[in-house]
Order: C-alpha cells, then sequence, then structure tokens
C-alpha cells in the first residue's frame, strides 16, 4: 500500500518529488532522487522506448558522468545510450556485470588527486548509498552501503568522453524504477507441492519481450533469496522448443521440450508456474505445449483461474476476525463485538495471556501466558472451553505464527532458540526445533513472523530487519536459509514486523523518521507511512493483505486503512500493553 510520509529525513528518499531540484554547485554535481520510494509497476506501454537523449554539447566532466548514470537506467541495445557517453577506448564495458542501485541521491565529484579540468584527462567520483544489487537472474539483493565509484574522462575534439570505467551498472533508484517492472516468477514448494512467489525485475521495454524473459527466468530457476526453500518443476536441460510468440487469436505460445516423463500432478504445476507467472506481463491466455503437444491433455489453452487453486498464497478470510491480547486476555477486535473477550479461559481471565495468534481459518489459537514468572504455550480452539499446554517453558516467548495449513505454530525461545509445535487432532502436540544458526548469529531474535505462504520468515534480529526462507526436507527437518537483512540505515532499530503480503512487509521502529514503514521483501522499496498522531513508542503490529494496519502506541490500538484516510483512527482506547493479530 502506499501511504503518505511525514516528517523530515536525512535522505532525499524522504522528501516528496516535487520539492526535488537537480544542483550544480561548483565542483560537484549532486543529483536527489525522488519520493516515495515506489517500483512502478507499468504494464505495457508504447513499444518506443523514450532513449535517453546522448551528451550534452560541451558539457564538464561532473555533468557528463551524472548524465550517463541517468542514461545507464535504459538497458535497451546493451545500454546503448549509455555507450553514447564513452570512448572508443571503453567500448568494452562489460555492462553485464550486474546492476547497484543508489538510493536518495548521488553525487559527481573530482576524485581525490584528479589532474584539473584544464587538462585532457581527469577522474570523476560517483558517490552515494547502494541499497542493492540486481543480478543477471532479475533478483534484487539487498545490501544498504556507501558507495563510490571512479570513472576516468578524456577530452578529445573538444567534448569529454568516458575512457575508463568499472564493470556493471548504476544507477539511482528513480531511474530504475523507470526503466524495470517487478514480475512474481513462481516456483515450487516440493513438500507441500505448491507454487509459491519469487520476486524479479525485467526491463519495462520493450514490452514485447517481456514474456519471454520470464520464460528465461523459469528455466533458469528460483533466486538465491530461495535456495532450498523452492524449486523448479523444470527438469534440468528443458528448454524452449521455439520462441515465444502470440497465435492469431491472442493466445500466447509455450512450446517446450526436453521435459521427460513428468506425471499428471506435476504436469500440472510446471503448467501452473508458467501462466502464472506470465500473467505477471500481462499474458492472458497461454498456449502451453510440450514437443507441439498440449502439456495438458484436452487443454491447449490456460487461464490463471485455472491454475489458481495451485497457489500457496493464504489470505484470512472477510469473515475470520482480527483479535487483541489486552489486559492479559484474548479479545475481538473486529468483527461483531469489538473488544469482547473469547470465551473460555484465554478470554475469560484464568490465564495472564500476554500474546497470541490464531490459524488462516481462524478455527484455532496459540496463546503465550505467564505462568510463574515463566511463560508457557497454550493450544486450543477458538470456540474451545479448555486449551492444552504445550510442553515448552522460557522466561521469554515471542508472539506465535502458524503456518499456512494449521499444521505447525511457531515461537522463539528466550531470543535464541526458534521452536516450532506440530499440531495434529489426533495426536498430542510435539514439539521440535529449527536449526536457525544463521538467523541467530546476528543477535538475540525479538520477533518472528511466518509468511502466509510457508516458504519465508521475517525477524527482528538485535533491532534489525531480516527474511530468510523457510527450507524443509522431506524427512522433516527445517531450516532458515539464506538470511538478509533489509534497510539498516531507512530503519534504524526495529521494534516489531508482520507480513502486509508476500513481498511487502511493515514495521514499527524507533526512528522518527520513519516510525512505521512498509519494505518490499527484496528491501528494494521503502515507504514511510503516515504516523503524525501516534504517541511514541510503539510497541506492537498486525498486518494481513486488504485489511488495515493494526499498531500499539502508548493510548491504545490504532487502525490504517490508506487511501483517503491521513491519520490513524483508534480502536482500543486505554490499552498500551496491547498485542493486535490477524490470523496467520
Amino acid at each position: 500500500m502506499t501511504a503518505p510520509r511525514s516528517g523530515t529525513g536525512r535522505r532525499a528518499a524522504l522528501v516528496p518529488a516535487f520539492l526535488l531540484a537537480l544542483a550544480v554547485l561548483a565542483g560537484c554535481a549532486s543529483v536527489p532522487d525522488s519520493s516515495p520510494v515506489q517500483v512502478l509497476r507499468q504494464v505495457g506501454g508504447s513499444e518506443d522506448a523514450l532513449v535517453p537523449p546522448g551528451p550534452v554539447a560541451g558539457s564538464n566532466p561532473l555533468d557528463l558522468v551524472r548524465d550517463f548514470v541517468f542514461a545507464s537506467g535504459s538497458s535497451t541495445e546493451r545500454h546503448g545510450a549509455a555507450r553514447r557517453f564513452l570512448s572508443a577506448d571503453a567500448a568494452g564495458w562489460d555492462d553485464a556485470a550486474g546492476l547497484t542501485v543508489l538510493d536518495g541521491q548521488f553525487d559527481t565529484v573530482p576524485a581525490p588527486g584528479a589532474a584539473s579540468p584544464s587538462s585532457d584527462t581527469t577522474t570523476i567520483r560517483i558517490r552515494g548509498t547502494a541499497i542493492g544489487r540486481l543480478t543477471s537472474s532479475g533478483a534484487f539483493e539487498p545490501g544498504q552501503a556507501t558507495f563510490q565509484q571512479d570513472v576516468t574522462v578524456v577530452r578529445r575534439d573538444g567534448q569529454w568522453r568516458i575512457s575508463s570505467l568499472p564493470p556493471g551498472v548504476v544507477v539511482p533508484l528513480s531511474v530504475f524504477r523507470d526503466n524495470y517492472k517487478p514480475v512474481r516468477v513462481w516456483f515450487v514448494d516440493p513438500v507441500r507441492r505448491l507454487a509459491v512467489v519469487d520476486v524479479r525485475h525485467v526491463p519495462s521495454l520493450p514490452a514485447r519481450a517481456q514474456a519471454a524473459r520470464v520464460m528465461e527466468l523459469l528455466l533458469a530457476g528460483p533466486s538465491g533469496a530461495l535456495a532450498g526453500a523452492a524449486v523448479s518443476l523444470f527438469p534440468p536441460g528443458a528448454q524452449l522448443r521455439a520462441n515465444v510468440t502470440t497465435a492469431d487469436d491472442g493466445a500466447v505460445v509455450v512450446d517446450l521440450t526436453r521435459l521427460g516423463d513428468l506425471d499428471e500432478s506435476s504436469r500440472m504445476l510446471l503448467a501452473a508456474q508458467v501462466v502464472l507467472s506470465l500473467s505477471e506481463v500481462n499474458v492472458g491466455r497461454v498456449r502451453l505445449l510440450a514437443d507441439g503437444e498440449p502439456l495438458i491433455p484436452d487443454r491447449e489453452d490456460l487461464t490463471r483461474e485455472d491454475v489458481a487453486a495451485l497457489s500457496a498464497e493464504v489470505e484470512p478470510g472477510a469473515d475470520v476476525p482480527g483479535l487483541v491480547v489486552a489486559g492479559g486476555r484474548v479479545r475481538q477486535l473486529s468483527g461483531p463485538e469489538p473488544s469482547a473477550p473469547l470465551p473460555g479461559p484465554l478470554g475469560n481471565g484464568a490465564y495472564d495471556v500476554r500474546s497470541a495468534a490464531s490459524t488462516v481459518d481462524g478455527s484455532r489459537l496459540a496463546a503465550v501466558a505467564g505462568v510463574g514468572g515463566r511463560q508457557e504455550l497454550l493450544l486450543g480452539a477458538i470456540d474451545a472451553g479448555d486449551v492444552e499446554p504445550v510442553p515448552l517453558s522460557a522466561g521469554t516467548m515471542t508472539r506465535p505464527s502458524w503456518t499456512p495449513t494449521g499444521g505447525e505454530v511457531w515461537t522463539v525461545l528466550d531470543s535464541s532458540v526458534v521452536a516450532r509445535v506440530l499440531v495434529d487432532d489426533n495426536a498430542p502436540p510435539r514439539t521440535g526445533r529449527v536449526n536457525a544458526d544463521e538467523l541467530a548469529g546476528h543477535g538475540p531474535i525479538e520477533d518472528l513472523r511466518l509468511s502466509r505462504d510457508g516458504v519465508r520468515v521475517v525477524a527482528v534480529v538485535g533491532g534489525g530487519l531480516y527474511t530468510g526462507a523457510v527450507a524443509r526436507t522431506l524427512d522433516g527437518e527445517v531450516a532458515i536459509r539464506n538470511v538478509r537483512r533489509l534497510r539498516s540505515d531507512d530503519l534504524g532499530a526495529v521494534v516489531a514486523a508482520d507480513w502486509r503480503s508476500t513481498e511487502s512487509i511493515v514495521a514499527i521502529t524507533r526512528s522518527p523518521e520513519m516510525l512505521v514503514g512498509q519494505v518490499s521483501i527484496d528491501g528494494l522499496v521503502a515507504q514511510q507511512i503516515v504516523s503524525n498522531n501516534l504517541t511514541a513508542p510503539l510497541t506492537a503490529i498486525a498486518a494481513a493483505a486488504n485489511r488495515p494496519l493494526w499498531v500499539t502506541d502508548q493510548t491504545g490500538v490504532w487502525s490504517f486503512g490508506g487511501g483517503e484516510q491521513v491519520a490513524w483512527r483508534q480502536v482500543l482506547a486505554g490499552a498500551p500493553d496491547a498485542v493486535p493479530l490477524y490470523p496467520g
């Protein structure tokens, strides 16, 4: 969701776009980026790319390098627009060696020790803050850090050109978002056998090439962020038998070969990968073939609706109420009786409940309760008159989190041990551990939430916001892998986080510059959410797709739905200890 920003920040990324201006200072060309930080999801559009202009006659070295960086956003014809800024000496520039995205603003300044511009050769430094890299597979890998890069410029026939530069491309975020489109490419959870999302970024133009690019990404397999957690149903060696084309009746034709001997369920999952992924680039109907014959017998053409049931995405239904833990009791926070306690011991005060979580379907509840100076985990049906203690006890437990099926609930014991409880209607709960060494290596785990497709976690570790993949083996081992920190400089000290969607996370922080923020799963997008009428510090947050955000401040629980809403609305007063929760 896009929300207005409030306050001022140390980065131009937190300043409204209409306040930005280009400033050319003596000896320094500073280029502010625009705000809010947001990736455009433009679909289709004109096939005629707006090619950035070439070098301006008479440009000084600083302006030349600045304009080169802007032109580098267009990848058409191997960054043909940017290559017009190069001399013949730099014709071998390796533009395929990765793309670095800069946040906020960047400067072009003379490099230390550079020759005077009065000479015919000098060195210009590009400096700014990098937020990460786009790999050759279109995956964005976060990594916020100071950036600087030196390029050599020469004067030939009175005009400056770049004669030497490092491999790879450097672009500010505003340029990147104008030239690349985020696409959800789909792979498979090998245990549940359902399709899951892997976010990639493909050039926006030419739009006609996007379907072919998506197929390349599918054939190459999941990105590093999902390694061990997702697989592809494309066997090794599978490839396109012919180029992706559009038939006369409008169907996009994808003809595959070397698929081997796939059973019926594997063929349907492979079809789901293709159809769901191509729907992201405006392909409504896919004619999916294997060696010229329909991949799914008697189903020559497939649409998103045909494979939607194979998506692992699960969201709570509109009839499943949100809850809140306040004053030691679990209460309704939405639904027909807001703030009414739940029936049974978790709502009547029999236990000192500290936090809770309900399954996506709203049928089962897990609660952390204080018992004799320790904390214990309790399980029960929401409408049941009793609960069942789980053989877990710790000094502290994080708010529980359920897997999509409701078969497991996770919590973190004493900020270090990630525990999971296997829940079965026909057997007592069984406890197990999750190998979270990679996550715990960054510090104490203060909050952890499973994504609603079950293949990722978001966690607050040592005040930082981290994501990881849930890697499962068929023999039941579970580990958190591929841990990455998101937007360390922008977010500062994070308090708690939750999933807004499978691609978006919301978090509360101690930073007045971004008290409530939303971050994309890969860390590319960071947006400040309005917080003008909240009373810091904030202590809890809950989110779900198509539901208002809930946060707890020093006066109670507040709701924000975006859209035309310009301030938070209080939904529960006098409850600074409240912990709101949506199913999941």
